[in-house]
């Protein structure tokens, strides 16, 4: 009997508290051509852009929308064609031959990670061979079948997935870091003995290019807006939800806090009532994706990444990143001795690049993603557009950190000499490696929108902030709602 009213009285307790969360999604209406700013959270009117046009926000200044000159699909197509047939002849073709006192090595594009792998440095092998190998043939296939998808009348049930994961795997094909490892690698083997160059560094050079120009001439927005918007949709529970379709001009714009975008394709959605920042919301009925107003459980895990980041910082920079043995001598080399090799032998532009890439970037990442979170925790208005900028800035060069782990790959692959020279990898280049990448897990877990929201520039928050949030804002008005303008670009 116990047991029973036990029974009855958790379920009156889940019926007293659930409501809320269901009718938060028992009136759903997409509302076209609104869009959110990712940098800022602002929700703003996307105008009609014409060839060459783009739209920023106009909080922020971040770019929403670019309408290219070019053909939305020929273009892509013919530069993915070209990245396909680079890569593939890339692959077949030597990187360079080292002749040492009369004995030659010819390495390629796969010798630099089996050599790790070899060595006992599986995790660093694994991860050259994935951003240099794997990830490029894996993002140019998804590229043909999204280009493919976009050519039929609608966009296909698999290609909404395909086009979420091709952002998220974009970022780890690294090709053009790699071209600049391969400079400096080449730039430390004329000292050693007679280097040529082979055909792959041209190939990887050209499909370099061939792979910008491929992401910089497609249109995401225009994919998009093939793809129906379903009429019903459903909830994280599974309960499902009807959906309306109006467009921004036809109705009074609804609360700020009613509103929330999809972060994979960008439709609006308004809800029946306040949206709240630490549940999923549902699915989006266009690309079937979970719908989040804010990434969840942003500051912790880009707090966790970056302290596991700083950990390792030091060991990185302090202990030899490779062993480089000549005729006997040689010794350990670091990654600032390296730089100073460099300038030494007279390359100071590469000197410079590896300098700040290997030592102040990662340093910087560190410091201004410390600074955001900070700043986040405390509520703080300081300097919101300059933290937006600054956090795309970080964003994008995160990756350059890669050139010093792509440098000793090579020269671990092709200098294998025995007695007469060899380069052997040593553990600063592993625990430099876990730098880049924690540092780049940090910026991609951080949600730049939730400075913003702290400093309560997004209205308020149903989820309620901390009191520092709530001192920063007051007297400060709420969140507006402004018009992009476009402007050429």
């Amino acid at each position: 009997m116990s047991e029973t009213m036990s029974a009855r009285t958790s379920r009156m307790l889940r019926r007293a508290a659930w409501p809320r969360r269901t009718a938060d999604l028992r009136h759903v209406r997409t509302i076209g051509d609104l869009v959110e700013c990712p940098g800022c959270g602002l929700f703003q009117r996307r105008p009609p852009l014409q060839a060459g046009e783009l739209a920023a926000c106009a909080r922020c200044g971040q770019t929403l929308e670019w309408r290219r000159r070019t053909s939305p699909l020929q273009t892509p197509l013919a530069f993915c064609i070209s990245s396909c047939a680079l890569y593939l002849a890339a692959l077949a073709s030597s990187l360079m031959t080292l002749d040492v006192y009369g004995r030659e090595r010819t390495v390629d594009l796969v010798t630099g990670p089996m050599e790790l792998l070899h060595e006992g440095w599986g995790e660093a092998g694994i991860l050259v061979g994935l951003v240099t190998v794997a990830a490029p043939a894996v993002v140019i296939g998804m590229m043909f079948a999204i280009l493919y998808a976009a050519s039929r009348r609608h966009l296909p049930d698999w290609a909404p997935h395909l086009l979420i994961w091709y952002e998220k795997m974009r970022p780890w094909s690294m090709i053009e870091v790699y071209v600049l490892g391969i400079f400096v690698a080449y730039t430390k083997l004329t000292d050693l003995a007679h280097v040529d160059v082979g055909p792959a560094v041209y190939l990887i050079s050209a499909l370099m290019l061939t792979m910008a120009a491929t992401d910089s001439t497609l249109d995401t927005e225009r994919i998009w807006r093939h793809r129906r918007v379903d009429a019903v949709t459903r909830q994280e529970d599974g309960e499902r939800v009807m959906v309306s379709n109006v467009h921004v001009d036809d109705i009074p714009l609804p609360p700020v806090d009613h509103l929330v975008a999809c972060q994979s394709c960008g439709l609006v959605g308004e809800l029946g009532a306040p949206v709240s920042n630490l549940r999923c919301v549902g699915i989006c009925p266009r690309c079937g994706h979970r719908v989040w107003r804010r990434a969840p459980d942003t500051q912790a895990r880009t707090s966790a990444f970056l302290m596991a980041a700083v950990i390792f910082y030091f060991p990185a920079n302090l202990y030899p990143v490779m062993t480089f043995f000549k005729l006997g001598g040689g010794g350990g080399h670091t990654i600032i001795e390296g730089a100073i090799e460099l300038w030494q032998d007279g390359m100071i532009p590469l000197s410079l690049l590896v300098f700040f890439a290997s030592i102040l970037v990662p340093m910087l990442k560190i410091l201004s993603l410390s600074w955001m979170v900070t700043s986040t925790w405390r509520g703080s208005s300081f300097a919101l557009v300059q933290r937006t900028r600054l956090f795309r800035v970080v964003d994008i060069i995160g990756r350059w950190s890669m050139i010093d782990v792509f440098m000793v790959s090579i020269l671990v692959a092709v200098v294998r000499f025995n007695t007469l020279a060899s380069v052997t990898a040593n553990a600063g280049m592993v625990a430099f490696a876990s730098v880049v990448v924690l540092t780049l897990f940090a910026a991609w877990s951080f949600d730049p929108r939730v400075m913003w929201d702290a400093a309560g520039m997004n209205g308020p928050s149903p989820d309620g902030v901390a009191s520092a949030a709530v001192r920063a804002r007051r007297g400060r008005r709420a969140a507006r709602t402004d018009r992009m303008e476009p402007r050429q670009a």
